[in-house]
Parts: structure tokens; sequence; C-alpha cells
């Protein structure tokens, strides 16, 4: 069976601690390396980021480093895309390790499947071995900390979905919808992915495309800034006239309508937070995914409303 050749892009900042194993994955790939490039767009590193890719690039003919003054991921994306030499686009976090059979299951389901992008489920790993690393990682896979995202909470069988964490694309279907937009700073892939199901494509995942990523978070407060963050970005968007999903929006309500959402927010925190510290036989985790939760919803719900503000001040 003739393999089209893939363009790997993996658009990466500040990320010393994680872009050796990210690489590594990838270049263990089972995937015909005669068929592969690996694009690694590096958004102006002030750490050992770029002189870690760069030993990679000397030893491997088929990786490049290219460099993004612009920083940002779409960015980055629209870089590699343009240096790329690929038929199918694969778009890989640096902060993520793929199974060796990643990228062959992403160009079997693409091919097989009819589908104009397809990805596949986020194993959540903690990014310390401590108590509250483990219930940052849970809250983000977890249905209560993660609703209806099925990349983040898992599926037992293939499904049409709005969006994927990281997308493996037809490249021509990038060249007929256009290139990521760079204003979405946060949401680009979801936004990209908004175009692409207007335009009549289909986007499917597939549970056997596997991936095991870490939150950057490690303790709450950088927990509540990453989730203020992705909040904000849940109605600024608004600004250039792109809507989000419901799904997005339920923390803004939850905050917004807080002197009567907390009464059954509580007994559903109460009840998640038990079965997951009973049934993982960890009786700590109880009060730890307490604030888990409520960091991740608050967090979020309080970067939404900031969104708006910022476009009432811009206004």
């Amino acid at each position: 069976m003739s393999l089209p050749f893939v363009s790997a892009i993996v658009p990466c900042r500040n990320e010393e601690k994680f872009i050796g194993k990210c690489l590594d994955s990838i270049l263990n790939q089972d995937y015909l390396k005669e068929n592969l490039e690996i694009l690694v767009v590096d958004g102006m590193s002030e750490d050992e980021t770029k002189e870690i890719i760069k030993k990679y690039a000397n030893r491997h003919s088929f990786l490049r480093l290219l460099e993004n003054p612009r920083k940002i991921t779409p960015a980055a994306m629209n870089l590699g895309i343009k240096n790329s030499k690929g038929d199918v686009i694969i778009k890989m976090d640096a902060h993520s390790l793929y199974a060796k059979n990643y990228i062959s299951k992403c160009v079997e389901h693409l091919k097989e499947s009819g589908a104009d992008n397809v990805g596949g489920v986020l194993k959540t790993i903690p990014f310390k071995n401590t108590i509250t690393a483990k219930a940052i990682a849970i809250s983000l896979s977890h249905i209560f900390g993660a609703g209806g995202s099925y990349f983040r909470i898992g599926s037992k069988k293939p499904r049409g979905v709005d969006t994927v964490a990281f997308g493996c694309y037809r490249k021509e279907v990038i060249d007929k919808i256009g290139p990521f937009n760079e204003k979405m700073a946060k949401i680009e892939d979801f936004e990209f992915n908004s175009r692409l199901r207007k335009a009549g494509g289909k986007i499917i995942l597939f549970p056997d495309i596997v991936t095991y990523y870490y939150p950057s978070s490690d303790n709450f407060k950088d927990f509540f800034l990453h989730n203020f963050i992705d909040g904000v970005w849940a109605t600024y968007p608004l600004k250039y006239g792109f809507k989000v999903s419901l799904r997005h929006l339920i923390p803004l309500i939850f905050v917004l309508t807080l002197p009567l959402s907390i009464w059954p927010y509580i007994p559903a925190s109460l009840f998640f937070s038990a079965r997951i510290a009973f049934c993982g036989k960890d009786p700590r985790l109880f009060f730890i995914m307490l604030l888990a939760f409520g960091t991740r919803h608050i967090g979020y719900g309080l970067g939404s409303i900031w969104g708006l503000i910022k476009i009432l001040i811009k206004k």
C-alpha cells in the first residue's frame, strides 16, 4: 500500500523540559521515515529549547527547525504548512508523547474514513508525582471537568466531532479553506475546524489514536491562571464574530449565576470527588478534587467574564 508523505508540525516555545521526550516519541514512530518530515517551529524560546532541537536536527536529516517570530501557535502552524512537502499535515503538541503507531493510525483512518480531519484521545498524565498534580490531570479528563469534549474524556467508538486536539488533515483541505487564523491565538484548532465543517468537511475522532498529554500546571495557582486564559478565549473571539460552542460557556453561566448555581454544583462536586477518591482507593483525592474542579470552573468562568470586559474596553 502506497503511503502518503506526512509533514508533522510541532509548534513549541520554552519547552526544554518536554521537547526532547516529545521528539523521541515522534522519531520512534513506526511510519516509514522516507515518507516523513518533522518541522519543529520554535516561538523564540528563552530557555534551551532551540539548542535541544538543533541537536536533533543535526542527527536526523528529515527533522528541521523553523523560527516563529510571532511566537503564537497559529502562526507556527502557518509557517510549518508553508514550508511543508506533505500531502498530509499532522499537528503535534510539544507537551505530549505519542503512541508508536500514532502517525500510522492517523494516516490509515484519514484514508479509510474519507474524513478531512482525524484525531484521537488524550491520556492526561500528571506533570509531577504529587497528589495535586494528579488531581489536576484527573479534572482535565473527567466529564465533570471537561464536559462533552470527547478527545479529553475518551470514547469507546469512532464518532463525528466538532474538533480534535491535534488534527491530521489532508493538505488539499487546508489549501481549500485557508490558513489558521492568527487572531485566534488559543483556539486556533476550534476556529479552523469550525470553518472546515461549514465548508462541508468531516471530522472524526478515533479512540485508537492515542496521545499522552502532560498538563502545564502542577499547582493550583498555575492551574487557575491556565484556566483563566482559556476562559478569556471562550468569549474574546466574539470581537471577531466567532462563537464557540455552548459547552465552552457553561463555566461563564455558572459564575454569573453563582448564588443559584452553587447549590446544585456543590452536591455534584462532592459526588464526583468522592467517586474518584474511593474508586481509586486514594481518600486524599477527595478534598483535592474539590479544589481542582472548583479552580477549573471558577478560573474559566472568570476568564470568560474578563474576555467580555476586554471587548467592551476595546470598543
